[in-house]
């Protein structure tokens, strides 16, 4: 019994997991090889309402709250990371969207989000700062009625991908700060964006790139958030994308520790099953009770911002310890299946995907210093 699901999302969870068997498993080494990410596969999963249902109905989502946005998120994950990353860019850029922008504007984009029609990525990191996100030199200036860009972002997920990106530019001077930096949802389609794509460790459906930006002009009803102000208001929502990463890590961890389970119970060594052996079982135990732990704690952090509370230490917790533990249980129950592991095949794939994490979407020190900031105070944890 899980505290945080009750029935009707024990029900969700189980919906999705049927679909995720069924329809994303099968694909899952293929995919790696040809770094396609299926449209058709996407829009299946927003037929079935499995694309940020915490979304309000009028912006084509369910109003289902973020924990069912978990139960779904974590289902995908544990068929293909790289497939569930549409569950994650949606639900994180659907709150952004549906919080900051014109609704004339953004209805149209959620809409066509939650059914599966078109992938919107985000845009913060550039070629000179990742950890230091609110030091940006992508330069965004108002000419009239429009917003003028140029610059670099780089390691973008999704970035030859996607159909619309909400990017981060400065506005202000360069000394601004955080309270200089400009939200804008840019069109993929418009003149003067030309993207590429890198060849990635893992993760390779979904793929990362570079955007370049010359010279190029979007209304400026396509402002996400006040002036100067779009990084202070539009990173709240990252709390929400951090709990989900976790449950995304930790369903492929959950997935290889399964496997790993039924392989040693099956497979004997001097005449007993490596499962009775305490140097096979115990490290797999360990790592059984810290992976349950930990997505505890991200369902917590999803059932708090649920209830409006404040979640953002919990959110960082998710996201530092998440992937370092589903990448150490990922990486144990390779070396349980001794040289069978190593071959090419599922469980290095996981060793592979998970192992991002540790790097994009804010790194395990930067996290740290999110809890201990909430802990001793900003001012006792200065920048």
């Amino acid at each position: 019994m899980n505290p945080y699901l009750d029935e009707t999302l024990a029900a969700l969870a189980g919906h999705a997991r049927r679909f995720a068997t069924d329809r994303v498993a099968p694909g899952f080494l293929e995919r790696d090889g040809t770094r396609v990410l299926e449209r058709a596969l996407m829009r299946e999963m927003g037929a079935m309402g499995f694309i940020a249902p915490e979304l309000p109905e009028r912006f084509g989502g369910q109003g289902m709250g973020c924990l069912a946005a978990g139960v779904i998120h974590e289902e995908i994950a544990r068929a293909d990371l790289s497939i569930s990353y549409i569950n994650l860019l949606a639900s994180l850029n659907g709150q952004i969207l549906s919080q900051h922008g014109l609704p004339e504007v953004v209805a149209p984009w959620l809409s066509r989000l939650t059914r599966g029609e078109a992938l919107i990525a985000i845009a913060l990191t550039e070629p000179r700062g990742g950890s230091d996100a609110a030091n940006l030199r992508l330069r965004v200036e108002r000419i009239g009625d429009d917003y003028v860009l140029n610059g670099e972002k780089t390691s973008i997920s999704a970035a030859d991908q996607a159909d619309a990106t909400v990017v981060f530019g400065r506005t202000g001077t360069p000394e601004s700060g955080a309270h200089g930096v400009t939200a804008l949802l840019v069109p993929m389609d418009v003149p003067g964006v030309t993207r590429n794509r890198f060849d990635c460790h893992g993760q390779r459906a979904i793929g990362r790139g570079s955007i370049f930006f010359e010279n190029v002009r979007v209304p400026a009803s396509h402002r996400l958030g006040a002036e100067n102000k779009g990084f202070v208001q539009v990173m709240q929502g990252f709390d929400f994308s951090r709990a989900l990463i976790g449950l995304q890590v930790l369903a492929v961890a959950r997935a290889a520790l399964d496997e790993t389970w039924e392989y040693v119970a099956q497979r004997e060594a001097f005449g007993k099953p490596l499962s009775a052996f305490q140097g096979v079982s115990h490290p797999l135990a360990d790592f059984d009770t810290q992976v349950e732990a930990a997505r505890l704690l991200c369902l917590q952090t999803l059932w708090l911002k649920d209830k409006g509370a404040a979640h953002s230490s919990e959110a960082a917790m998710c996201k530092w310890w998440g992937p370092k533990l589903a990448y150490d249980a990922i990486h144990q129950c390779l070396l349980m299946f001794g040289h069978g592991g190593y071959d090419r095949g599922p469980m290095e794939q996981r060793l592979r995907d998970v192992l991002g994490f540790q790097i994009g979407d804010g790194t395990a020190q930067i996290m740290k210093t999110i809890i201990a900031r909430t802990r001793a105070g900003r001012a006792a944890v200065p920048a």
